[in-house]
This record gives C-alpha cells, structure tokens and sequence, in this order.
C-alpha cells in the first residue's frame, strides 16, 4: 500500500517523538530542516493561547526554508493530541490545527473517530501510538492512517513486547504506514526497524539530549553518562508503566532497586512527592548511542551518515 500524503515524501525515515515538556519550536524546525518530522505535543504550549503563537512560528519559519532552500526541502511536522476525555484542551487544540492544516497529527490515549475525521477534513494524516496488536486493530477501524508501535525500550511510557512480535502481527493484517519506537538511537537501528516491516523509526529521548531541547541541562549529562543499565521500568509516578532514569530517581530520594506499585485509581506516588517528567526523568533503553549533548541538525547527521553506512554493509554481505 502506497504512504498516504506527506508520509510518501519524507527526506529520512524518522519521525521525531514528541516529547512531554522538552519539546518546542526550536527543535521541531531544526529537526524539519534536517529531514526528519519534527513533533511536539499541542499541550507543551501553556497557555493554550500560545499554540496559536508556536503553529505560526513553526508554518512560517519552515515555508520561508522551504522558498529559500528548494533542492532541500523541510520535512512536514507533527502535533500530538491526547484524545483522552481528561484533556479539556482538546477541542481548542484541534482548532489551532486546523487553523494551521497541520500535516500530521499524533493521537495518544485512545482513539477517536471524530478527531481523525477532522484531521482529514483540512488535509492531515493521522498516525496512533499503541502499545499492542489489539489496540492497533481498534485505532486503524477508528480511521486512523498508520501506526506508531511502541516495543519494549521506549523511553517514558513503553509497551512490553518485542518489536520483531509487534511489528509482525501488526503486518499479517495491516499494510499502511507504521512507525517503531522502543531503543532506536542509531542509523542501524533506523535500518534494522525497516527490516523488520516498519518504514519509519520513531526516535525520542535521543532528541533530549540536543541543544534545542527544553530539558534540564542535568537531565541531558545523565542522558549522555547512562546506558541500558541505568533506565527503570515503573508504574509508580504515574500509574502506567514506563522507562525512566534511574539517577533521577535516586535524586527524588528513592530506591530504584525496590519500588513499590502504583495504585493507579489513586495516583499512589510513594509519599515521595516525586513527579513524572519534571523529577523523575524519561528515557529509553537506547541512550548507549548518546555520547554528547549536541545540535540536533549534528545528531540528525550522525544518524544520517549510520544508516548509509548499514545500508552498504547490507548491500555488501
């Protein structure tokens, strides 16, 4: 099945996670004029009057490269909506999209009919993060374009499964457009999450650990000082499962070797007072490849030059 809209004309194959808190204007257009989708969720803007302010910035900047730069165009950009009922915003926040006919729209939290049809009314293309084949089958009968699988490793809130089983049930029944998340960080694994039937890698807490990032410069270092060994997989700070760092939950005063489960009907957070994403840090199982906090156009290079290499290795063997 051919990519719908934008997705058949991407630069790279990588999509840009959104990411809670950190991600902004800056590093959405420098991801965009790198090649890659360049993502933030709607409700990083607070106010909510100040999406309207961050859509035109980011339209604007990226159409004014787009004019000056026509051999290299800018890759299209993403707004995440959570379509769960909590978020009251969500009715302003589609309107601002709206507004802008933002390309591609990443829904979180459920799936919902009348969001996807109203991205499609302005033109855009709807891609859902699910966790399992069955709620992949619910998201693509709901109308939803493609797919961001997220596998075991991902950095905040992950699946449990395999990206080899994930994406393999995913493809005995679907053949649109889907994204992998979980552990990717380099261009071989860019290449690898093609191989296993994705087309693109969905690529989060790399971006983190980038200048453009609106992070806490002590959460990019631990990103930079950490590996595979450090990242914790817990319910405790929001009552979903996650990955997080486990430096910065020793930071908030707890054992990381021994946390307790979450109550999730009462947002039991150990008496720590600890939050997700501002105290208690996200991040994959991925981070080995992140050796400094650098330009994110330095760590699309980096990434761009690994996968041409893996693919002449490929070509090779």
């Amino acid at each position: 099945m051919p990519l719908p809209g934008v997705l058949a004309t991407l630069p790279l194959p990588i999509i840009g996670a959104p990411l809670f808190i950190i991600s902004n204007p800056k590093l959405v257009i420098e991801q965009c004029k790198a090649g890659v989708v360049g993502a933030m969720p709607a409700l990083n803007a607070r106010p909510a009057s100040l999406l309207d302010d961050w859509l035109a910035e980011i339209t604007e900047t990226l159409a004014a490269w787009n004019k000056a730069n026509p051999d290299k165009p800018a890759a299209p950009f993403a707004i995440n909506q959570i379509v769960h009922k909590s978020n009251d915003r969500l009715d302003h926040d589609m309107a601002m999209c709206a507004k802008y006919k933002v390309p591609i729209i990443i829904t979180s939290l459920g799936a919902r009919t009348d969001v996807n049809d109203a991205v499609h009314a302005w033109g855009g293309v709807v891609m859902h993060d699910i966790i399992n084949n069955f709620f992949a089958k619910k998201a693509i009968e709901k109308g939803a374009d493609g797919l961001i699988a997220v596998a075991a490793g991902a950095g905040g809130h992950a699946g449990v499964k395999s990206p080899f089983a994930l994406i393999q049930e995913i493809r005995e029944w679907f053949d649109g457009p889907v994204a992998l998340s979980g552990s990717i960080a380099s261009g071989g694994a860019v290449l690898a999450a093609q191989a296993m039937g994705a087309d693109f890698a969905y690529i989060g807490s790399a971006f983190v650990a980038t200048e453009e990032a609106r992070a806490a410069e002590g959460y990019k270092q631990m990103i930079v000082d950490s590996s595979s060994d450090d990242i914790v997989y817990s319910n405790l700070f929001t009552g979903v499962h996650g990955n997080y760092l486990k430096g910065s939950i020793m930071a908030s005063g707890l054992d990381p070797d021994n946390l307790p489960e979450s109550d999730a009907s009462k947002m039991d957070f150990g008496g720590s007072g600890a939050k997700a994403w501002k105290d208690v840090w996200g991040c994959g199982q991925g981070i080995g490849a992140i050796k400094s906090v650098q330009p994110a156009a330095e760590l699309i290079g980096r990434l761009i030059r690994e996968y041409q290499s893996a693919r002449e290795r490929v070509a090779l063997a």
